[in-house]
């Protein structure tokens, strides 16, 4: 029996069980079979119990499935487990769409995935639905984490350069008659900045939309203060649309929220609105703000450039996130994006995971980019 034969037969076996076994799940299955070996009953319970269980109530049920499984292949009667099925595994690097769909037999298991590392250099434009799922869960591990400030309230420190706190320090004199043996000191404590996510949503951004839409929804989960905003014809709060975990019930919600998906665009007045109602009041202050648009602006690129140096006196960092950068011979001479340019800190690419990747790194180093 083969690594392979072995993991589909035991994820057909636990979903018998009631367990959800996704694909993707049996594929990191086959490939720890292939680095422990499929001889030793230990190393494969292992292998299957921490890349197949993924909630906890689990467990039991996984532990009697693997048991029966095994104890069959045991006694040789793997072939009632296995029921001669066939084995494909195939790599999808891009879905053609077209209408033509191979027939199988009932008795043929083909496990299809994309390369990890394809996919992170594939163009956002020409994703699939299924490969948008799985952008979703990898953009996940992603961590957007600027720079820390400081902050006004202060934490226990053990530096005699620090604030002296007086509370503790009394409170723990009680314990030698009143005497201060033991001074207590406090320093300013550290908190992560507010990161403040600007989607262009108009028709010429539609193939990225999607994708930077899963984008924000995924820094959203991974952080306590992020803002998350529309750029259309005009502008949309939908912080608490992205805030649920559920990825498909927060898109959802989000596109309900949207009037104005794939329409115009005026970058310049609905950043005005920003800065009047959001931005100079308070969510912009000390921010890393990111704009992710192509810079195409149907509107007057003077308030463009106007409400762009409004908001560079009160965030911290604006990072420009522009798909069409990677274009050979790329040059911003959209008015807009010629307005904002000069207002920049840092102008990068974003028209794939590897990009996103590095627009993480960005944030994180506050490092300056420029075309």
């Amino acid at each position: 029996m083969t690594a392979e034969r072995m993991a589909v037969a035991f994820g057909r076996v636990l979903r018998g069980a009631g367990l959800p076994v996704p694909l993707d799940s049996i594929v990191t299955f086959v490939q720890c079979l292939d680095a422990v070996g499929i001889t030793d009953r230990n190393r494969v319970y292992w292998a299957g119990r921490s890349t197949l269980v993924r909630r906890p109530e689990d467990r039991e049920a996984f532990n009697v499935a693997f048991a029966v499984f095994w104890d069959q292949l045991s006694s040789g009667t793997e072939h009632e487990v296995i029921a001669q099925e066939t084995l494909t595994l195939a790599i999808d690097e891009q879905d053609d769409g077209g209408d033509g769909v191979a027939e199988q037999s009932d008795d043929t298991v083909t496990l299809r995935f994309s390369a990890v590392e394809t996919l992170s250099q594939k163009d956002f434009a020409n994703y699939t639905d299924n490969e948008l799922v799985e952008a979703q869960r990898l953009m996940q591990r992603l961590r957007f984490v600027g720079s820390p400030r400081r902050s006004l309230r202060l934490r226990p420190a053990r530096s005699h350069h620090s604030h002296l706190d007086v509370r503790r320090t009394v409170r723990s004199s009680f314990a030698h008659l009143g005497e201060p043996v033991r001074r207590q000191w406090r320093q300013p404590s550290e908190r992560l900045r507010r990161l403040v996510v600007l989607l262009d949503v108009s028709g010429s951004m539609e193939p990225y939309a999607r994708a930077f839409l899963r984008f924000m929804h995924a820094a959203m989960v991974g952080r306590q203060r992020v803002e998350a905003f529309t750029l259309g014809t005009r502008l949309t709060r939908i912080t608490r649309e992205l805030s649920h975990r559920d990825p498909d019930k927060a898109l959802a919600r989000t596109s309900q929220q949207v009037a104005d998906w794939s329409g115009g665009t005026r970058i310049g007045e609905c950043l005005r609105t920003f800065n009047d109602r959001w931005g100079v009041r308070g969510v912009a202050r000390g921010a890393i703000v990111v704009v992710l648009s192509d810079g195409w602006d149907r509107g007057n690129p003077d308030v463009l450039a106007e409400q762009m140096q409004r908001l560079g006196r009160v965030a911290h960092r604006i990072v420009w996130v522009n798909p069409l950068k990677v274009t050979p011979g790329y040059a911003p001479l959209a008015r807009g994006m010629a307005a904002a340019l000069p207002h920049v800190d840092a102008f990068v690419e974003g028209h794939s995971l590897e990009a996103l990747e590095q627009l993480a790194e960005v944030i994180h180093d506050g490092r300056r980019i420029h075309a």
